[in-house]
């Protein structure tokens, strides 16, 4: 009876080819690994932050996925929550805040803000709604909010600068050059700021500013600026002497360089008037303790 015969083993020749291909494999492997090694080492991260890398990436791909499969099934609130979820469970929740920029603003009405969403997943944190929040605040004058991954929330805040003091009737508030209040504030603590006073004032503080600035000399002595029936201003000077301006966009400013022109000259503050009224520019009403009020012609001219 005929029989098949088969070769049980591998030719030598066959067998050393076969050897020769996964040594030449073997040492391809070994190279691309040390390269692979030697370009990561070269790389300017440490091992931590390719985790965190690799991380983000590998959430990024899932919530891609979430979403695809989202839009398909029409769940796209349940698919975001569990991606929250997710995200919350490898460590992607508000762990910390950092506040940077404040010197005036109380640090904890920031945290109070930030961390009521401590439950919530760091891709959960709505940041324009966060900084709308902040912006209220009445220090706040901007807000940058940023997550720093995993766990963190950056807020750089710029704080609105104090500017003059609001006198209301029971009270003093620091005031910005917008006239928005700050916070309450001692007279012992006014020092040499403006105080301002008046109905309708704190809508006028830039106005005031503006007028100002048209005598820039007389600016530093200064100490207090009434706004009189929702028209003009009276300015005091460090010396308690009062000066009457007149109402108008144009005469207000115009009188008051006229003033500082004939202080230049005559030395008007820190002399025996106590009262410069100017309302009928350009004549001048002197008012001196104990004599009868006299005029001083101010031509329209100098100013």
């Amino acid at each position: 009876m005929a029989q098949t015969i088969r070769r049980s083993g591998t030719g030598v020749r066959r067998q050393t080819a076969a050897q020769g291909r996964a040594g030449q494999v073997r040492k391809a492997r070994a190279h691309t690994t040390g390269l692979f090694d030697r370009m990561m080492t070269a790389l300017p991260f440490t091992e931590d932050q390719w985790h965190r890398f690799f991380t983000v990436l590998i959430l990024a791909v899932a919530l891609a996925v979430v979403v695809v499969i989202a839009r398909v099934s029409g769940g796209t609130t349940l698919a975001e929550q569990y991606f929250a979820q997710v995200a919350a469970n490898a460590g992607f929740k508000v762990n910390q805040v950092q506040v940077r920029g404040t010197e005036r603003l109380n640090e904890a009405r920031v945290y109070e803000k930030a961390l009521g969403r401590e439950d919530l997943s760091m891709v959960l944190v709505d940041l324009e709604d966060l900084r709308s929040e902040l912006l209220g605040l009445n220090w706040v004058a901007d807000a940058r909010v940023a997550r720093q991954l995993p766990d963190t929330l950056v807020v750089d805040i710029v704080e609105r600068q104090p500017h003059a003091v609001l006198r209301r009737a029971d009270r003093m508030v620091l005031i910005d050059r917008t006239g928005t209040e700050l916070e309450p504030v001692s007279a012992a603590n006014v020092g040499d700021m403006l105080v301002i006073s008046g109905e309708g004032a704190q809508g006028q503080v830039q106005a005031l500013e503006d007028l100002l600035d048209a005598a820039p000399a007389l600016r530093p002595q200064i100490r207090a600026a009434e706004w009189i029936g929702n028209r003009r201003w009276n300015l005091t000077f460090a010396t308690d002497q009062v000066l009457a301006l007149p109402e108008g966009e144009d005469r207000a400013p115009a009188a008051l360089i006229g003033f500082a022109q004939s202080d230049g000259v005559h030395r008007l503050i820190g002399g025996e008037v106590v009262r410069f009224d100017m309302r009928n520019w350009p004549r001048v009403f002197l008012q001196v303790p104990d004599r009868a009020d006299r005029e001083l012609e101010l031509q329209q001219g100098e100013s």
